[in-house]
């Protein structure tokens, strides 16, 4: 059975990091979209990082959960919680194995242009202590 994440999983106080960091190790994660690639509908979007979904699980918008992989070896580091205004949805998205450089990345790619997608960012631990 697939493992469910939302935006109210987050909001409310249910995600577990563990379990997550845990779930990364078991089921993988897919990325289908490389660091440098161009978004598959909107070309002029480029992504900074390597993204892609944690295999087995389901979002708010019924796909895969979201992630952008780093270049660190530290595991699950972050989340964000997005509004995409052009789908009108939200969801979550994790960072994983992510520098505190990319972690700023990640953020100013999510809120470039805030008419069209948003997003709050949560550390798992303080900054200073993912290297």
């Amino acid at each position: 059975m697939a493992a469910h994440l939302t935006p109210e999983d987050v909001e409310d106080g249910r995600f577990d990091w563990e379990e997550w960091h845990a779930l990364i190790n078991a089921n993988g994660i897919t990325v289908d979209r490389p660091r440098g690639s161009a978004h598959p509908r909107f070309p002029e979007i480029i992504y900074p990082l390597d993204y892609g979904y944690v295999n087995d699980t389901v979002s708010g918008d019924g796909h895969g959960v979201d992630v952008f992989v780093g270049t660190a070896r530290n595991g699950l580091v972050a989340l964000m919680v997005t509004t995409d205004f052009r789908k009108g949805d939200r969801e979550v998205k994790l960072l994983y194995d992510c520098t505190p450089e990319e972690i700023y990345l990640v953020n100013g790619f999510i809120n470039f242009d805030r008419t069209l997608l948003e997003g709050t960012l949560t550390l798992r631990r303080p900054m200073h202590g993912l290297r």
